[in-house]
């Protein structure tokens, strides 16, 4: 996770009720959720080039309509609530729904800790892979709220704001995903 310093602080609190941002600024923030946001839009659609387009697409929107920003969010679930509209904007067009293929994923994601041995590093990669394999099949509704959760770091007043649902639903959602994921490893394991 990204800490921000007093600095960059100050200025992404001077985006609230800022009509306007300078290049400088965007680019400050794509630096700072630019993975974040594809990260999110990938595991929402399962492909890296759909999440390449998307993401611009975002941080586009970001720019000409920071003056919707009122600060009443973080910047980041701002920038999350514009990158689920345009996900789910995407999801409804023709070309979408014409153009839908089979997706391929792979997954890794690196773990945390000290140096380790080339086939701890392979074993231990390969289960980061298994777990984040079985999270990409899981329902859309429990998938989201995962990756919400474990990747973006979002709180559960977060994520029930950026997809419009009860807090409580989403602790729920959170609950049963991890169930649904720690059933199919144990079903693996057999």
């Amino acid at each position: 996770m990204k800490t921000l310093d007093l600095g960059v602080e100050l200025e992404l609190d001077g985006l609230k009720r800022a009509q306007a941002m300078n290049e400088e600024q965007l680019r400050r923030i794509m630096d700072l959720y630019g993975d974040d946001i594809w990260n999110y839009i990938y595991y929402l659609t399962k492909s890296a080039d759909i999440a390449d387009d998307l993401a611009q697409e975002v941080f586009i929107k970001c720019f000409y309509r920071i003056g919707t920003y009122q600060g009443s969010s973080s910047l980041k679930a701002w920038l999350f609530t514009i990158a689920r509209n345009t996900v789910f904007s995407y999801r409804k067009s023709k070309f979408f729904r014409s153009g839908l293929n089979p997706l391929n994923y792979s997954l890794s994601d690196e773990l945390s800790g000290t140096a380790r041995s080339a086939e701890m590093e392979y074993l231990g990669n390969r289960r980061v892979d298994e777990i984040w394999s079985v999270i990409m099949k899981l329902p859309d509704k429990f998938r989201e709220v995962l990756v919400l959760d474990l990747k973006a770091e979002l709180t559960i007043k977060e994520i029930a704001e950026l997809t419009r649902l009860s807090p409580g639903t989403v602790k729920s959602r959170l609950h049963r995903a991890r169930q649904k994921v720690q059933e199919k490893l144990r079903g693996m394991e057999s």
